[in-house]
């Protein structure tokens, strides 16, 4: 038989204690914290009042900030990751920041950047070399796709690689056809 644990109910301090414990571990998002902070009231009455005052506390207090956050999140991406704009973005937007703070965080960072000097940084980094056949060269492709860098930026650094034209122009039918798909 198994054991039912009891339902905890949670007041403003205990809820604050649970999100500054949850935030020391891990910088987070108001989004995510919203949401960890949202599991544990469950359908606790005036659970949703509780979690946006707690929001607002953490926010008063500078223990959250989206656009601090973000700023974080994409100069470690990118400086360490070395992963293209495209990529933070879809991540931020995955974390649940908002658009604008997105647009201006992630554009101020990587105004400065050449695309392909990074893309060539990210190859570096995940040791991979000039591709000898259309499998290697298709694997590369994919990789950077998943990166976060542009086509154009990616066929680029292929062409210098010399891959046959026959290579480029089946990937980028399948490049073509997954924007179509999404």
């Amino acid at each position: 038989m198994a054991f039912q644990r009891t339902k905890r109910t949670y007041d403003e301090e205990s809820l604050y204690e649970y999100a500054v414990g949850a935030l020391g571990r891990q910088m987070r998002t108001v989004a995510e914290i919203k949401r960890l902070m949202r599991r544990r009231v469950g359908d606790q009455p005036h659970g949703e009042l509780l979690v946006e005052v707690v929001v607002a506390r953490l926010k008063l207090y500078k223990y959250l900030n989206d656009t601090s956050y973000a700023e974080s999140y994409t100069r470690f991406r990118k400086e360490n990751e070395k992963f293209g704009r495209m990529r933070v973005i879809q991540d931020l937007k995955v974390k649940g920041v908002h658009g604008d703070i997105i647009e201006s965080v992630v554009g101020a960072a990587y105004s400065d950047v050449s695309e392909e000097r990074l893309a060539r940084e990210f190859l570096r980094r995940k040791r991979l070399v000039k591709p000898v056949g259309q499998k290697q060269a298709a694997r590369i492709f994919r990789m950077l796709v998943r990166a976060g860098f542009g086509s154009r930026t990616i066929f680029g650094i292929l062409r210098k690689w010399d891959v046959d034209d026959e290579t480029l122009a089946a990937l980028e039918s399948e490049a073509t056809e997954t924007k179509e798909e999404n």
